[in-house]
């Protein structure tokens, strides 16, 4: 009897740390709420930089899922305050990663230059799940990273990915060429690694 208590006493422990690490994965903190409310969706966001010691910190911070749900007001506005973001007129980029302006979640903005009149559009929880063995050259620049721009050669020529989309539908996409190192890019991010990363390892191994 004593033994089937501590089992279940060990087991609603287990859950319950399980549930809170699940909601707390879900939901934006309140730090991030409040700093998603602090302007309407026509305000960009401020792009944390790499020159900015506690920015540094946080774009080298792994984000977390989301969870999709077009009835979340904050998700909602917060994904329009991205895209005004990568469009204003300071940042004019191809794509952004939410850890770029301070939020830690796993959602991205991406010029599609594979469809007609290349269109922005957003990614939530976005994973690759196969590279491509033949790589392309790529010139990268990025919004975090101020005045450089650098040639990667390590970049996979076409990806697979699987990401969940504002309605919660779950898809799986192969994306090649150009439109393919945004992505590449962007989930980075979310990874908390930059290109700067990926041109050191080239250059280590150049030397080796």
């Amino acid at each position: 009897m004593k033994k089937l208590i501590l089992t279940i006493f060990f087991l609603s422990l287990v859950i319950g740390c399980s549930s809170t690490k699940y909601i707390r994965g879900n939901s934006f903190s309140s730090n991030e709420t409040k700093l998603v409310n602090s302007a309407d969706s026509f305000t960009p966001m401020r792009v944390y930089k790499i020159t900015n010691k506690q920015d540094s910190l946080l774009l080298r911070t792994k984000s977390s899922y989301i969870k999709p749900d077009p009835n979340d007001k904050i998700l909602l506005l917060f994904v329009k305050r991205l895209h005004t973001t990568v469009r204003d007129s300071i940042s004019m980029g191809v794509g952004i990663a939410a850890p770029q302006v301070g939020i830690l979640k796993n959602i991205i903005w991406v010029q599609r230059f594979d469809k007609e009149y290349f269109p922005f559009e957003v990614y939530l929880n976005p994973k690759i799940i196969k590279y491509s063995e033949d790589k392309q050259t790529s010139k990268e620049g990025c919004l975090s990273i101020p005045n450089r721009t650098d040639a990667l050669n390590n970049r996979a020529e076409s990806i697979t990915i699987e990401y969940d989309t504002m309605k919660g539908e779950h898809k799986t996409e192969i994306i090649k060429g150009f439109t393919s190192v945004i992505f590449q890019h962007e989930i980075d991010h979310l990874n908390g690694i930059l290109y700067l990363d990926h041109l050191n390892k080239e250059i280590r191994e150049t030397k080796s």
